[in-house]
């Protein structure tokens, strides 16, 4: 049996009235912030819920209970995603095993980037238990990179651990919601109940809602630790098989501070993000990445004036720039007034300024990233980064030669719709060499390398040294565009093998 997340139409006109009518003490005096409440509610607003007609505090369960009753050999499980993983419930995903009783078929975990705690590897991606559990990732981060190279250490490449799914983010709600891919249970995080009984997925909200509409069963960690977000991502306490309470930390992705970077990468960082902000009008509309890379772009954006956002993620970056005055979201099209995303990484500060903010509104991955959304707005200009790319322009975002990385994620979705957007520019955004000195603009890529971004899509590329226009220009003028803003030291090979490759004769 499907389930479903309420229509935000009505309930945000409700949220909105009502946050309009309260005071200073807030919207939220009406959530649920105990564990004492949270019963409380669960037990005394309705009997039974809608679809399943079972009462609530047979729903409420211990952690153990709830997955030994929702999971079972052979599912197809989904975690929520980045910063809104349900870390209590991953954490005991190992109480499914009994060691006296191997599993005939695995549990499949699916999902994008998880962070999880930072020095511990979800008991799924363990090699321990990698005879009861496969994951399956639409978008590859840390904790799935560390357990592809413990199973090469272990010589035991034909288990892999993790099996990469190439797929636009845009497209990856529809995949949930397809007969292909059905899922079985969703884990998700969701803050405490309000009186009406609407939870909120918090920070991820992505591919997240889908899963939920589209899970057979459903099982909550109610954190009151998690903010509580405005757009798609409500969902009703009737419409949840399992509830676990347990409050902690919402994960926090924390990137090094500028201070501990050297010179050279803080110099970097700087001459690119001027050289982005030359390329950004007053007015622009936004989508940036997450990382160090991008939060120094966002430093560079701070006296600009009126700008607009609408970004599948949302970073402290982002907040920097908001925090400046310098994004009023006034003249977008779509959601005017408002910042649009999907999903959220970042600091406790960061967090505290999405909570019941509703002026950050959460949307879909395939609403945030569908085209047509993108380019009603103006002057979009989409930035987003790469691990190599070849002197045409072809850009790898995903994998190190035949090695995956990371994932297709939402970049072409940016890259190819902000080009139709009027006066939009997209953007790669990279430093010309790797940590090693290797340089990042290539000849070729590297064997076995995926280009997510076509040499069509790359209108603008930004180093250090410089900005490389492409569009319109012939393969020959961006070989000599892309060479010029190289760094130095690789410039004279990349003009011979440029000579060599592709039969250019380059300019030295």
């Amino acid at each position: 049996m499907k389930r479903s997340i309420t229509s935000i139409k009505s309930h945000h006109k409700r949220v909105t009235r009502n946050n309009l009518a309260h005071n200073a003490n807030g919207f939220l005096n009406s959530v649920i912030t105990t564990t004492s409440q949270i019963r409380s509610l669960l037990l005394s607003s309705q009997n039974t819920t809608k679809e399943t007609n079972i009462p609530f505090q047979q729903k409420l369960l211990s952690v153990e209970e709830a997955l030994h009753r929702n999971i079972h050999e052979g599912d197809r499980v989904f975690l929520q995603t980045g910063c809104g993983v349900p870390k209590y419930l991953v954490k005991h995903l190992k109480c499914l095993i009994t060691p006296s009783k191997p599993f005939q078929k695995k549990i499949e975990i699916v999902g994008l980037h998880l962070n999880y705690y930072p020095n511990d590897q979800p008991p799924h991606l363990q090699f321990e238990y990698l005879p009861y559990f496969h994951t399956s990732s639409i978008f590859m981060g840390p904790h799935e990179r560390r357990a592809l190279q413990e199973c090469h250490l272990h010589a035991s490449e034909e288990n892999a651990p993790v099996d990469y799914i190439p797929i636009f983010l845009s497209e990856a709600p529809m995949l949930f919601k397809s007969s292909k891919y059905p899922i079985d249970v969703a884990l998700i995080q969701v803050s405490p109940p309000d009186s009406h009984g609407y939870c909120s997925l918090g920070p991820s909200v992505d591919v997240s809602v889908a899963a939920v509409q589209s899970a057979r069963r459903v099982v909550a960690q109610i954190n009151p630790q998690c903010p509580r977000t405005h757009g798609d991502g409500f969902v009703h306490v009737n419409h949840i098989d399992a509830f676990v309470e347990h409050s902690e930390e919402i994960s926090e992705l924390l990137l090094p501070e500028e201070a501990s970077l050297s010179k050279e990468e803080q110099e970097a960082n700087k001459n690119i993000g001027e050289f982005v902000a030359k390329l950004t009008p007053n007015r622009a509309c936004l989508q940036l990445g997450i990382g160090a890379l991008p939060n120094a772009i966002c430093s560079s954006l701070i006296h600009h004036q009126d700008l607009g956002i609408h970004s599948e993620t949302f970073s402290d970056g982002i907040l920097q720039i908001i925090e400046s005055g310098a994004v009023t979201n006034k003249y977008k099209t779509i959601h005017p007034g408002h910042s649009v995303c999907s999903f959220v990484m970042g600091s406790r500060k960061l967090y505290d300024f999405i909570d019941d903010n509703p002026e950050v509104i959460f949307r879909t991955a395939d609403y945030v990233n569908d085209g047509t959304h993108i380019r009603m707005n103006s002057n979009v200009v989409a930035i987003n980064s790469a691990i190599e790319i070849d002197i045409t322009g072809q850009v790898c975002a995903d994998s190190i030669g035949t090695h995956m990385y990371s994932g297709v994620g939402g970049q072409l979705d940016f890259m190819s719709s902000s080009a139709k957007s009027e006066g939009g520019k997209p953007i790669i955004a990279i430093h010309s060499c790797t940590k090693k000195g290797d340089s990042k603009i290539v000849s070729t890529l590297k064997q076995g390398s995926g280009v997510v971004t076509t040499r069509a899509h790359v209108h603008y590329v930004c180093t250090e040294y410089g900005i490389a226009e492409l569009y319109g220009k012939s393969m020959k003028d961006r070989a000599q565009e892309l060479i010029r803003v190289a760094h130095p030291k690789h410039r004279e090979r990349l003009v011979r093998e440029a000579r060599e490759f592709y039969g250019f004769n380059l300019k030295d």
